[in-house]
């Protein structure tokens, strides 16, 4: 009886060690690939390529008065432009599958007929609710060394950003960039895009975000009514002319932060506080250097296209143009790190703006508007 009870357990043994082997190799088998840029694995396996890796490269389209006023756009030596990453970009930018239930996507919050920005402006998750940040306009963004309200994406500014909200539990919230990276090898075409924007056969985060900044490194607003006068195609108005001189005016004392004429960009992409509350109630940039000098200060955005872009401000606290104005002429509050061009005048609240003057400057600042931009087909929804 030892004998035969000893075969019988040496049996069952072997039986349960066979259906543990089985167990153990088909649970890995059903493992998510882990996609980074040194693995070299392309979990699809349906594209092979049949021609060399051979990019077209891509030079960015924008004005003399650009190029006269401006320096380059600086591209980072790694991410080179080219018309396949371009491409690549524009469709990852309007395709929703970046976002973790494939109902959002990076033009949902950065709409084009809303000059890239958004309308109320506040970030809306996938689960519908809303962000206290409003939402970035992405205009003539490749000139920016940092992003974000807050400025915590340095350069390369467009690539770094772009990690961010793909997985963010408050904005396109995927569970990760791996997941993310499995969903787009997966698909029948985006293998084969992204072999002809990079010569890869990996699909990894690194790839989907030089894909994205290429593209926002398109677009760029230059044909605005005040860009005609700069390039004496035209005329501006009488009281578009005057907004301007008082804009650049001691008495207006914008151009210390929006520029002028010498920098079409309407902003110098810096963070100023601005005294917008008597109290922080946001660190904005000192919450990402911990400086306390560095407290309340936000980035300074563009003035072009402001009547695409509403409400004003990181938290959209202001719905109308009037009432930045407004902010401006009576409004400011004396805070600690409040900027020295507009703190001497913060014991009377600001500029004390008269009402033909607050006129004036909102016909040069409508004068910034673009409409060319935002009907732009290149950089419609492929």
């Amino acid at each position: 009886m030892k004998k035969e009870n000893i075969v019988i357990s040496t049996r069952i043994f072997k039986l349960c060690f066979a259906f543990l082997f089985v167990l153990l190799f088909s649970c890995k088998k059903d493992k998510i690939t882990p996609y980074d840029s040194s693995s070299g694995n392309n979990s699809s396996g349906t594209y092979e390529p049949t021609e060399p890796y051979n990019p077209t490269p891509f030079y960015i389209p924008y004005s003399f008065l650009f190029l006269e006023r401006l320096p380059p756009i600086t591209i980072p030596t790694d991410n080179p432009m080219t018309e396949e990453g371009v491409q690549l970009g524009k469709k990852l930018f309007y395709d929703k599958i970046l976002s973790g239930n494939n109902n959002l996507s990076c033009a949902s919050c950065h709409r084009p007929e809303k000059a890239f920005s958004d309308s109320p402006n506040k970030l809306t998750t996938v689960e519908g609710s809303s962000t206290s940040r409003n939402t970035p306009a992405l205009i003539n963004s490749g000139w920016a060394s940092r992003l974000f309200w807050d400025g915590r994406a340095g350069f390369p500014a467009l690539e770094n950003q772009a990690y961010e909200p793909v997985v963010n539990p408050y904005e396109m919230h995927s569970i990760s960039w791996t997941h993310v990276a499995e969903k787009l090898s997966q698909t029948e075409n985006y293998p084969e895009l992204f072999y002809k924007a990079f010569g890869t056969l990996t699909i990894d985060s690194s790839y989907v975000v030089k894909a994205l900044a290429q593209f926002q490194r398109t677009l760029i607003s230059d044909n605005s009514r005040m860009d005609k006068y700069l390039r004496n195609e035209i005329m501006l108005t009488a009281d578009e002319l005057a907004g301007l001189d008082l804009f650049l005016s001691e008495i207006g004392d914008c151009y210390h932060c929006h520029g002028g004429p010498g920098n079409p960009l309407w902003t110098d992409n810096k963070f100023y506080d601005i005294g917008l509350d008597p109290t922080y109630v946001e660190l904005g940039l000192g919450e990402i250097t911990g400086n306390p000098s560095d407290y309340g200060k936000f980035k300074v955005p563009t003035l072009r296209n402001l009547i695409f872009t509403g409400p004003y401000m990181h938290d959209g606290r202001f719905e109308t143009l009037e009432e930045v104005i407004e902010f401006y002429s009576t409004g400011i509050n004396d805070t600690p790190n409040l900027d020295p061009n507009i703190a001497w005048r913060a014991h009377q609240g600001g500029a004390n703006f008269t009402q033909e003057q607050k006129d004036q400057l909102l016909a040069f600042l409508l004068s910034l508007t673009d409409s060319s931009f935002v009907n732009n087909p290149a950089f419609q929804a492929p």
